[in-house]
């Protein structure tokens, strides 16, 4: 399901993209940045944003379309209301989506969502509005899976699609990455390290087993020149002479 879900995230991208390098008036432009952020099945913005075809957007008077595709890569509905006197107003399928982006953004920090702080970041005035987004907008869609607890009045999060890395983030994932590749090789040599150890101690043990199975050896043999030398031994009259094998 949620290799279906990126596979078609990808799929929008790549047609957006496609048609954006079609395009060369800002015009154009803004209107394709409009039908992307309005599209129903569209979560993930931040490739649309690097685009090249859209920087022309930049000193232009369509230039907010590009503050609008930034928020939609990385803000919240709350944002946009901290900052709706220089956005452009958005439209109702804008609106809903900026409304899923921002439950997809809540969940990333905690897994059980309070009913009351839902209704403030969604702008939705009572439980039933805010539970018929969370049924029929985010789970029926597929970017969030969950359980409604009205008794706890909060929404328990099983599932939540991830949201554009902003550039802090991603410099922050990199130098976790970074941090975890240097803690695998440190662990990684030390793993190659008790293998030696390992090997080098097997090579010991066979050289005492060898050892010890030698000794047991000349043991028998010994045991063996003993026992030869006892069928041999003669006795006459008292005294007990030997007769010692000296080929043995």
């Amino acid at each position: 399901m949620a290799m279906d879900a990126e596979r078609r995230q990808a799929e929008l991208i790549g047609q957006f993209s496609a048609q954006s390098s079609a395009l060369s008036s800002a015009p154009q432009l803004a209107a394709l940045v409009l039908e992307a952020t309005s599209h129903p099945a569209l979560f993930a913005f931040s490739e649309l944003l690097a685009l090249p075809a859209l920087s022309k957007l930049a000193g232009t008077q369509y230039a907010s379309s590009l503050d609008v595709l930034r928020l939609f890569a990385y803000g919240t509905l709350k944002d946009y209301k901290s900052n709706s006197g220089s956005l452009p107003a958005l439209l109702p399928d804008q609106v809903r989506k900026l409304k899923q982006l921002s439950v997809l953004t809540l969940a990333e920090s905690t897994k059980i969502l309070p009913y009351d702080q839902l209704m403030q970041e969604l702008d939705v005035s009572n439980v039933r509005e805010l539970e018929d987004f969370l049924i029929n907008e985010c789970m029926y869609s597929g970017i969030v899976r969950g359980k409604l607890d009205q008794l706890r009045r909060c929404f328990e999060v099983q599932f939540a699609a991830g949201r554009d890395l902003t550039p802090d983030q991603l410099n922050n994932m990199i130098d976790t990455l970074s941090d975890w590749l240097g803690t695998s090789d440190n662990l990684l040599h030390q793993i190659q390290e008790k293998i030696k150890w390992a090997d080098t101690m097997s090579e010991v043990n066979k050289k005492h087993q060898k050892e010890f199975e030698d000794r047991v050896e000349e043991a028998k043999k010994s045991i063996k020149k003993l026992n030869n030398l006892s069928r041999q031994t003669s006795t006459y009259g008292g005294m007990t002479t030997f007769s010692l094998n000296l080929e043995e």
